[in-house]
């Protein structure tokens, strides 16, 4: 697991039943658009995490795209952050690359 994924899953994990907009995601995890999005879209492929468009409440406001973790991307990202916590406290090497094919 990439640090990357691991402070997205763990953003999304403070409210799993809460959808979230790219920009506060890009808050909240201090990266920027060019490495946050193409992981949402291989979360989203991945059937991880749903999108929406939300149509603005007032005139001259962009809409905004919300994303939620699904049920299924709730489950395996407790359990990839568990396993990644249990390799730390073993003194494992932290953070890995994913395997190929891998999200």
């Amino acid at each position: 697991m990439t640090r990357t994924l691991e402070c997205v899953l763990r953003a999304f994990l403070e409210d799993p039943a809460a959808a979230r907009y790219g920009y506060d995601l890009m808050k909240a995890t201090a990266l920027q658009s060019g490495t946050l999005y193409p992981l949402l879209a291989r979360l989203k492929e991945g059937g991880l995490v749903e999108a929406h468009w939300e149509t603005p409440a007032e005139e001259g406001q962009r809409p905004r795209r919300y994303y939620q973790l699904t049920a299924e991307g709730a489950r395996w990202a407790r359990l990839e952050l568990a396993e990644l916590a249990q390799r730390r406290s073993r003194g494992g090497a932290g953070a890995t690359r994913p395997a190929p094919g891998a999200i």
